[in-house]
């Protein structure tokens, strides 16, 4: 595979249409996994009617566009962005001056050093939500992580400016807004205007976001407070010329901020349940070191540097099914990806789902293996083989908060409980704005002895 990129290059290899739609229609995921590994990680063309996007899977490659180039592969211009900018609008998932303005004003709240010292207010709230479940009890996976996840941001991002309640309402809506625009993105090509299924319900879920978000936006921007929490950052803050920013762009940023902090812990531990049933010794192994290092205690900050297989299992997890499943750039100016030309106004996709499962990057790559992410094995992977945050200037500022939360849950909840799924077989991934479980994960609660967990 050619990694090389220079000032010529050669034509894609290009899929036919007759290939490429119907099966991806039918079958989105499996398909673009298909032509990746048969093309072994070369850049390849898509023919897709008026459509012909230059698929990306290569490691090496995608650091190109990621990274080593990427002011030249910007994301808010092409087709696929059009269905979410309706929901973010300009900010901190815009490009240029834009999202420089905004990332400049929430990147100090997701430093290491913040972070880390707001872990003890995050496992406060957890543990307060996971003292609500009831051993014996059945629950969907996703509605518990959801509220669980609701109540740590609110505090620790939102300084409990959005009610629980109120938080709840825009995770459904979020999750609504993901199935709609899927006929929109699937037909990226179709205007706006032209009526779409799903654009009701996006229209829908938009509305409840905003009846949710903006008196809390306006409130904070009447009444600036001093407080470090997201609201407050975004209403104090002001443009290159001095203005406080609008209405619509803290809310804009605000929403981006809740999404962000949010849809990846629930999403990504939502998989966890099916995959430790499917897999005892991964469980058991699991089990044993949350034990051995939290006991009868409650999770705290001390505790999450010696859950190693903890983290390696989240890896894992994050490998077979990262929320953000797609990524689209558009090619400002042309360039060389891998040995191919790539004209200018060029769609670029790339997806850490396809290049996470490619058989010419991982031995085995559809099975579920967190010795993959031992130390010893980890520093031998290309960056870009594992990449479900994204990467270069892009890269997701909640990175590092995903993995002090889904670490403070996981230990909290098997702490006191095991659990039993009402159906082990594995959800099947739906494709949207984001990869969500085809079904609801339903699990009953078992809860430990006092000996092993109060």
């Amino acid at each position: 595979m050619s990694d090389k990129h220079g000032a010529a290059g050669n034509k894609a290899r290009s899929v036919p249409l007759h290939r490429a739609l119907p099966a991806l229609v039918r079958d989105p995921l499996n398909t673009l996994v298909g032509i990746a590994n048969q093309a072994g990680g070369d850049v390849v063309r898509l023919n897709l009617g008026t459509f012909h996007p230059y698929l990306v899977t290569n490691p090496s490659h995608v650091q190109h566009v990621l990274r080593d180039n990427a002011a030249n592969f910007v994301r808010d211009r092409g087709m696929f962005w059009r269905p979410l900018k309706r929901l973010f609008g300009e900010g901190i998932l815009a490009e240029g001056q834009a999202w420089e303005l905004s990332r400049s004003i929430v990147q100090p709240m997701f430093t290491a050093k913040r972070l880390d010292s707001i872990v003890e207010q995050m496992a406060d709230a957890v543990s307060e939500a996971v003292d609500e479940l009831e051993g014996g009890q059945t629950v969907d996976a996703g509605a518990v992580l959801s509220r669980i996840v609701c109540r740590a941001i609110m505090r620790v991002l939102f300084a409990d400016k959005i009610s629980v309640p109120d938080a709840l309402r825009m995770v459904d809506a979020q999750t609504t807004i993901a199935t709609a625009v899927l006929s929109r993105m699937l037909v990226p090509f179709m205007p706006n205007a032209v009526p779409m299924p799903g654009d009701r319900a996006f229209r829908r879920a938009a509305r409840t976001i905003d009846d949710v978000m903006l008196p809390v936006v306006r409130a904070a921007r009447e009444m600036p407070d001093e407080g470090d929490d997201v609201i407050s950052t975004l209403s104090r803050a002001r443009d290159a010329e001095g203005r406080q920013l609008d209405e619509r762009r803290v809310r804009n940023d605000a929403v981006a901020m809740f999404a962000g902090s949010t849809e990846t812990t629930f999403g990504v531990l939502t998989w966890l349940w099916p995959l430790l049933e499917a897999h005892p010794a991964v469980a058991d192994r699991l089990y044993e070191e949350v034990g051995r290092v939290v006991g009868n205690e409650r999770v705290n900050r001390s505790h999450l540097s010696d859950l190693t297989y903890t983290r390696m299992v989240l890896d894992e997890v994050l490998r077979l099914y990262p929320v953000a499943w797609l990524s689209p750039r558009v090619a400002a100016e042309a360039d060389v990806i891998g040995g191919v030309r790539v004209p200018r106004g060029a769609d670029i996709l790339f997806s850490p789902y396809i290049t996470q499962r490619m058989e010419t990057v991982w031995d085995q790559p559809t099975v579920f293996d967190p010795e993959r992410f031992a130390p010893r094995r980890a520093e031998r992977r290309h960056r870009y083989a594992h990449f479900p945050f994204g990467g270069g200037p892009h890269q997701c500022l909640g990175q590092h908060l995903f993995y002090l939360e889904a670490l403070v849950i996981v230990a909290t909840i098997l702490s006191r409980f095991r659990f039993r799924l009402a159906d082990p077989a594995m959800p099947v991934p739906q494709v949207g704005a984001v990869l969500q479980p085809s079904k609801n994960v339903e699990m009953t609660l078992l809860p430990l002895r006092p000996s092993v967990a109060s």
